[in-house]
């Protein structure tokens, strides 16, 4: 007799590629940029890797740049996004970035939920009242959207990490992430974390993540103060830079 496996026909989503192969296997020249083709990529994302806190910060800059200018979604997008998901439990992650008491995960996990954010459903559902055809199938957006299930997986673990920075950036990564169908089932669970980070959450773009997931859920939402309409660039890619300097 032969019995079927509990999602037996249910395709299993790829597991996140090692760091290294997609530093060492992606086509990088051939990949769009803001500025051409990502070329210096190799070298830039190797440099977050770097035990210089000061060089890391201005990898992320550079990253800034080159794949998230304009807030835009470009070819070298994805396989950055990959790369930096893959990195978040390497211990150069955990370097304290000059002048703030703040590891480098959280800025990372900060950049993955930007990222993420310029190709959430409300930020395409708006570019396609203007441009029709943005996400048809085969789009680099649409490609991006594709991979949300695969970060989910690098974020979640950080969920419930002792270093509060870090555990608000990938509340705010994996509630803009699990819009994805795929991930639906995780939606009730991250509410939970949604109404904490609204709570007490002091950043009010981030509590804006954690309200608008509630509301799309269909879940209660305490009470709190109105918070401020975010602007369509809303996002920390350009965070990294100025923390090279002291805060006045």
């Amino acid at each position: 007799m032969n019995r079927s496996l509990p999602d037996a026909e249910a395709p299993l989503e790829p597991d996140l590629p090692p760091y290294q192969v997609i530093l060492a296997e992606t086509d990088w020249d051939s990949l769009q940029t803001a500025f051409g083709s990502g070329a210096d990529l190799p070298g830039v994302l190797a440099r977050l890797l770097e035990p210089d806190p000061k060089v890391q910060v201005s990898a992320l800059s550079e990253l800034g740049e080159l794949v998230g200018h304009q807030n835009t979604i470009y070819e070298a997008t994805a396989p950055v996004a990959l790369y930096i998901a893959g990195v978040l439990t390497h211990p150069a992650a955990m370097t304290l970035r000059p002048y703030r008491n703040v590891p480098l995960r959280a800025t990372l996990l900060n950049w993955l939920a930007s990222t993420a954010y310029d190709a959430s459903d409300e930020i395409v559902g708006r570019t396609e009242q203007y441009f029709p055809g943005f996400l048809a199938a085969g789009t680099i957006v649409a490609a991006f959207r594709d991979l949300r299930p695969m970060l989910y997986r690098a974020v979640a673990p950080f969920l419930r990490d002792s270093h509060e920075d870090v555990r608000e950036a990938a509340v705010v990564a994996a509630l803009i992430l699990a819009e994805h169908p795929a991930l639906a089932e995780h939606r009730d669970h991250l509410a939970v974390h949604a109404r904490t980070l609204l709570d007490t959450g002091s950043d009010d773009l981030n509590r804006r993540v954690a309200r608008k997931a509630l509301e799309a859920g269909g879940h209660d939402i305490p009470d709190s103060e109105p918070l401020r309409e975010e602007p369509w660039d809303w996002g920390p890619h350009g965070d990294s830079r100025g923390d090279l300097e002291p805060p006045f």
